[in-house]
């Protein structure tokens, strides 16, 4: 039976390993973090309708909605507080599934749950510093403990910083900075007066902010600071939550919107990151060893599509090493089946993010095309992304070399 190794217990790791036990498949995942750790690493997010249908092949979609809520439509303001118009969040599948939004946290757990149930394994406290192909063509990967593993497979579920995308390329490009961070919390109910389940998306004069509303009434919120350089890990680190709510509400400030007010009321942990993409990796696989997810195509927040972007590679991966004779050729084929949609996606994020961080000329011109832009969008529905969208994965067809 052929044997993976898993790097990172992310989205993509725990996806990945109960993809792979459908097709047959064994797999631990090996993740740096020790149990548990790694569950703040992250605020809050959204699984689209097009990582629900993957998820719907794997009988996962029930327990990933279940820890979040419905969210249909997302509306924008601008900075002083103008409607500029809404549109779907993704629309409505057949079956009336919709996009989803879930603490980072909850979703792990739930991934966590159905892998263990079926079968997969977890190593924590495995942080990966080397690869190797074998004289008989499997894989051994060593740990910085000393320790290490062997299989038919390495997949690289390890994020941005990939170490897995490193040993496949050592001249793989480094992820490309957005020019913004990424900024979160939760705020209690009745700050603000907003609907539950609704999204909004406000354009500020210094800084982009968008705001969920749990069916509880408590606000997630998230802010993208503009920034010319990334902020230095170690200053990222060192920065508590007092100093990071006083910094974002300073740059609310200026907007005639409630966006200070729900960060100035923020209770609990507040994480914050530099935000990054990868327009284009050139090499995802070499031999045995594949980067998937984030670590292969990462994209901004703003595409709303990083988590399921993971899930539909997961199950693809599946697929071809179910299908396809041999682990390098179905690696082959699986990169053939992805690379165009992924760096698609990873376009469409950046030409989103770009709209947060233009300058005063650019917000004019912006608030003025963006009613008209909006109002075409929601007449055309969700058929205007039907390709980012309505993207289904038949798990049953067989796939061919």
């Amino acid at each position: 039976m052929t044997h993976a190794i898993i790097i990172g217990g992310g989205i993509a790791g725990p996806v990945t390993g109960i993809a792979l036990r459908r097709a047959g498949i064994t797999s631990v995942v090996y993740e740096a973090h020790p149990e548990r750790g790694g569950l703040e690493l992250g605020g809050w997010l959204t699984v689209a309708v097009n990582g629900l249908d993957a998820l719907r092949t794997l009988d996962l979609h029930g327990p990933v909605m279940a820890a979040g809520f419905a969210s249909e439509r997302i509306q924008f303001l601008s900075g002083t507080g103008k409607p500029l118009g809404e549109v779907p969040l993704g629309g409505t599948l057949a079956d009336g599934t919709v996009t989803h939004t879930l603490r980072r946290a909850d979703l792990i757990e739930a991934l966590y749950g159905r892998a263990r149930a079926c079968g997969v394994g977890f190593a924590h406290g495995k942080r990966l510093v080397a690869a190797e192909v074998a004289a008989d063509g499997q894989v051994v990967a060593r740990f910085e403990d000393g320790s290490e593993a062997r299989g038919d497979v390495l997949i690289g579920a390890d994020g941005v910083w990939s170490r897995v995308r490193r040993i496949v390329d050592p001249w793989a490009p480094a992820p490309r900075y957005a020019g913004m961070g990424n900024v979160g919390g939760f705020t209690p109910a009745g700050v603000v007066d907003l609907v539950p389940g609704s999204c909004t998306m406000i354009f500020g004069k210094r800084c982009f902010f968008g705001v969920a509303v749990h069916p509880s009434g408590e606000l997630w919120w998230f802010a993208n600071p503009p920034r010319a350089r990334e902020v230095d890990r170690r200053e990222l680190a060192a920065t508590d939550t007092a100093q990071w709510r006083d910094r974002i509400a300073a740059l609310l400030d200026c907007d005639r919107t409630p966006a200070a007010a729900i960060v100035r009321a923020t209770v609990g942990p507040i994480v914050a990151a530099n935000q990054y993409d990868m327009p284009s990796v050139p090499t995802w696989r070499r031999g045995p060893m594949v980067v998937i997810g984030d670590a292969a195509h990462a994209t901004a927040p703003s595409a709303g599509q990083g988590a399921s972007m993971a899930i539909e590679d997961a199950v693809v991966l599946a697929r071809c090493l179910r299908d396809v004779p041999g682990v390098p050729a179905a690696l082959g084929v699986f990169e053939s089946l992805r690379r165009a949609r992924v760096e698609r996606v990873v376009a469409y994020g950046a030409r989103m993010g770009s709209t947060k961080t233009v300058g005063p000329i650019g917000r004019v011109l912006r608030d003025l095309a963006l009613p008209m832009i909006l109002r075409r969008l929601g007449s055309q529905g969700a058929g205007a992304q039907d390709w980012l969208f309505r993207h289904h994965i038949d798990w049953e067809a067989a796939i061919a070399a």
